[in-house]
């Protein structure tokens, strides 16, 4: 049978890239999780996609990071995630962890965005059928809705566990004292919060005054997204802006003015770091996100086998000296 195809290497855990417990939990991570925000749309190439989320599972990468709007056009990243989940991974199921979330804007009208019961059990259930299962294995509230009652938004992932469509439930990008109070609600309804996502880099560390510690507080992990910072953290720019790169879109969330003479300059310096410890900038940019004993696992989104090869290869050197540590930090 055609979805009986690919065969994962019998070294997949052997040789994974490891694995960190999640918080207080029974769920164990990888270091590395593969995110779909972008190259997984309708727009990018179908078969690195499939190369790359094969070439993932053959490491010891089993968790995929989803959200419903993800892909261009919003959804299709789920869409094709499924119709490969089917063809190729049918027989795998157990061995995968699958997130997705609900937050943005996804549907005209006034129940496709924010935190509402409506939206979230509505965009779970959509989420379920466009990648064409029976559930998630963690549903996440992607933003804190300042106008819904918290208490609705939780009560709404607290029951698609209850249900059965999702394992385990997650916050994105909360406040901090939105945060603990999510952590309390989730509890009392009996469905702790397993994991707290956010964006986390060398150029991005507001998270460790706070976030970070009250997710250990509470026994909870966390995943941190964009660990190059958009590209930023890469020697992509050391030279100028090339052409294909994200900073040359007019669309997006990396514009040429983010990148400065200071802001080069931090990089080249940070680039020698990197090659001081026998690793590319992109490397030394991820294997840093680790120094934080509260970090379970890292989201790298790539578009191509090379590139998460070179993600996978950054977890061979996660020791820091203090001075590595004070230098870097002197740059971000």
């Amino acid at each position: 049978m055609s979805e009986n195809r690919y065969v994962p290497s019998i070294n997949r855990y052997k040789d994974s890239v490891g694995y960190n417990r999640c918080g207080n939990s029974g769920l164990m991570l990888p270091k590395i999780s593969l995110g779909l925000w972008h190259n997984f749309g309708d727009v990018d190439n179908q078969d690195e996609a499939l190369n790359m989320l094969q070439f993932a599972f053959d490491h010891g990468i089993t968790h995929f990071d989803l959200a419903n709007n993800y892909g261009v056009p919003a959804g299709s990243a789920e869409t094709n995630f499924g119709k490969i989940l089917k063809s190729n991974f049918s027989s795998y199921r157990d061995e995968m962890i699958i997130s997705t979330k609900a937050g943005h804007e996804m549907w005209p009208g006034p129940y496709g965005d924010w935190g509402s019961r409506k939206y979230l059990i509505s965009s779970l259930h959509q989420s379920l059928k466009r990648m064409q299962l029976d559930y998630v294995d963690i549903f996440y509230s992607h933003r804190y809705d300042p106008n819904t009652p918290l208490e609705e938004t939780m009560a709404a992932l607290s029951d698609m566990v209850k249900q059965g469509k999702a394992l385990y439930v997650g916050i994105s990008k909360y406040p901090v004292d939105k945060a603990r109070e999510a952590y309390r609600i989730l509890r009392e309804n009996g469905t702790p919060c397993l994991i707290n996502q956010d964006r986390y880099s060398i150029f991005t560390r507001e998270i460790e005054q706070d976030v970070l510690p009250l997710a250990g507080e509470n026994g909870i992990g966390f995943i941190g997204f964009s660990p190059l910072s958009q590209g930023m953290l890469s020697d992509k720019y050391l030279h100028g802006i090339p052409e294909n790169s994200r900073a040359a879109q007019s669309h997006g969330f990396l514009q040429q003015s983010r990148l400065t003479p200071e802001v080069i300059d931090k990089i080249s310096k940070l680039n020698e770091i990197a090659a001081q410890r026998g690793q590319t900038l992109a490397q030394m940019a991820v294997a840093w996100c680790f120094h934080k004993p509260q970090v379970t696992s890292i989201i790298v989104g790539t578009s191509s086998v090379k590139q998460l090869q070179d993600n996978i290869d950054s977890l061979k050197n996660l020791n820091f000296s203090d001075e590595e540590l004070w230098r870097i930090g002197e740059l971000g």
